[in-house]
């Protein structure tokens, strides 16, 4: 690949990338913000909700305490007591049932007439919570004796002296119609929310859902949040997986708390549009960009690329008269200009000469360790087989510590002359370490591989070494293929054979 290729890819990358920031940026910026209005926007909506439910409430207690003050002058009337709950009944509409109650809980009236409990004992939670608490009350949800979910509105009734008569109330149906269910759902599809209640025992009050109401609602980070405060918002995903942004309020008379949802899916909808006339805007000042770099990536390149292309013909006669008259009008150009023409021969030179150095152990003349590196990375790239056979002298420290560091660099010198001698042209020889010597043989079975291992051991324990006389030593051998993994794997096994054959008894070759 040439340098305009290059400053092209690197110029479209530089624009793409700003523009994917960019882009995305405004995305997360927008999208933070249509999610905290939609927050703060459901806050508000169940607020609101809440003050017109508490509105609701004082209504009914007024309605409630004017029919209790009639009530109270003539409670001993069954045509007033009737009268007045048929009027509460029909003048309002708040109730779907109405009926008055004396302090036994015995119904003396009722509206409408077809609920058919006049005469009867109420036992039901919200008739027994009125006659205990003697005062107005919202009951919690209990089943009617006509089989409705249902809560009870009750004012109590006093004489004149002060002694409790009894109550007048009514019921609100929670999953049939009722004047609650169009309160609360009267916007239940404006701008897709939608509106559910729950009382303090975090039971559902009302739901669009009529199957909901009277279950319990599902535990969760809203719960908690409605339990620590009256008012405010969250970001939490549903019982059913579905991210939503709920906004809650509490209604103080019932201490009902009103929940308003709309998804998040929903609610970021309209930025797919945003973010699209984003894109159209920001396109074409790219694209102009993107041509504005060509032309400069053909302009910068082209006498780097002139001067690539002399460098391979530096062996032909004029090549530097040709260099000569290349272009050069900015610093770094005029630099390799003088550069090639000064030392391009003893560049090469010394560059020969640094990689040998590089790659080659001083002692021994054997490839060092970095040239065993680039080695294997040649091998493992070609994915090519081979053995290793991993080699130690044995006892080299009594070798070192009788005679010397400068025998023992004799004995080293010697053994690798000895390998150097034992192996065939494509095998490669190693110093690894201080006394420890690494061979690979390209494509040689495990088999092959320890018997010359074999016979490299029993060549060196036969061999008359300078000064020191016999030395032995141990080999670990190990196998690579491409499907085995990392080359250092199979150096790693034959270290491990290697060690084997120490602990043994040395003098060995133990294959991994």
């Amino acid at each position: 690949m040439d340098l305009r290729r290059l400053i092209l890819i690197l110029a479209v990358m530089s624009a793409l990338i700003t523009l994917s920031n960019a882009f995305f940026a405004t995305y997360k910026v927008q999208r933070q913000l249509l999610i905290d209005g939609t927050l703060e926007a459901n806050r508000v909506y169940a607020a609101k909700l809440a003050d017109t439910t508490n509105l609701f409430f004082e209504s009914i207690d007024h309605q409630l305490a004017y029919s209790s003050a009639i009530l109270s002058t003539g409670f001993d009337n069954p045509n007033l007591l009737q009268a007045e709950a048929q009027r509460l009944l029909l003048q309002t509409n708040s109730f779907n049932s109405v009926a008055v109650v004396d302090a036994d809980g015995v119904v003396l009236a009722t509206s409408p007439d077809s609920i058919q409990i006049k005469g009867r004992k109420l036992t039901s939670p919200g008739a027994i919570q009125a006659l205990r608490v003697r005062s107005a009350k919202i009951s919690e949800p209990y089943i009617s004796v006509t089989g409705n979910l249902v809560i009870f509105i009750s004012s109590p009734i006093f004489s004149e002296g002060g002694t409790y008569l009894g109550y007048v109330g009514g019921t609100i149906y929670l999953k049939q119609k009722s004047i609650l269910n169009e309160l609360l759902g009267q916007n239940f599809h404006a701008a897709n929310i939608y509106t559910y209640v729950i009382n303090d025992e975090q039971k559902i009050i009302y739901h669009d859902d009529a199957a909901r109401v009277g279950q319990p609602m599902a535990h969760g980070g809203l719960s908690e949040a409605m339990r620590r405060r009256d008012s405010g918002s969250l970001q939490e995903v549903n019982r059913s997986g579905i991210d939503i942004l709920a906004g809650f309020a509490r209604e103080p008379l019932s201490h009902w708390s009103i929940i308003t949802i709309r998804t998040t899916d929903n609610t970021l909808m309209s930025l797919q549009g945003l973010m699209l006339s984003v894109l159209h805007r920001t396109l074409p000042l790219t694209l102009l960009t993107l041509t504005a770099a060509w032309l400069f990536a053909r302009l910068i390149s082209k006498p780097l690329w002139l001067l690539a292309r002399s460098a391979n013909d530096m062996d032909r006669t004029g090549i530097s008269e040709d260099i000569t008259r290349i272009p050069s009008w900015y610093f770094e150009v005029a630099q390799l200009k003088r550069a090639m023409l000064v030392g391009i021969g003893l560049l090469q030179q010394r560059i020969g000469t640094l990689n040998t150095e590089a790659q080659t152990d001083p002692l021994t003349g054997l490839l060092n360790r970095r040239g065993m590196s680039l080695t294997l990375d040649a091998l493992s790239a070609a994915k090519q087989n081979f053995a290793a056979i991993a080699l130690d002298i044995d006892m080299f420290k009594q070798v070192n510590d009788t005679y010397g560091h400068d025998v023992g660099d004799e004995v080293i010198k010697f053994l690798a002359q000895q390998l150097r001698a034992c192996s065939r042209e494509d095998d490669i020889v190693c110093r690894s370490g201080g006394e420890e010597f690494l061979m690979l043989l390209p494509d040689t079975p495990r088999g092959s591989a320890a018997e010359i291992a074999e016979r490299l051991r029993s060549t060196i324990a036969a061999a008359d070494f300078p000064t020191v006389g016999q030395v032995s030593i141990s080999a670990g051998v190990a196998l690579w293929t491409p499907e085995t993994g990392n080359p250092e794997q199979a150096l790693k096994q034959a270290d491990d054979a290697l060690y084997r054959a120490k602990a043994q008894g040395r003098n060995r070759v133990v294959v991994a």
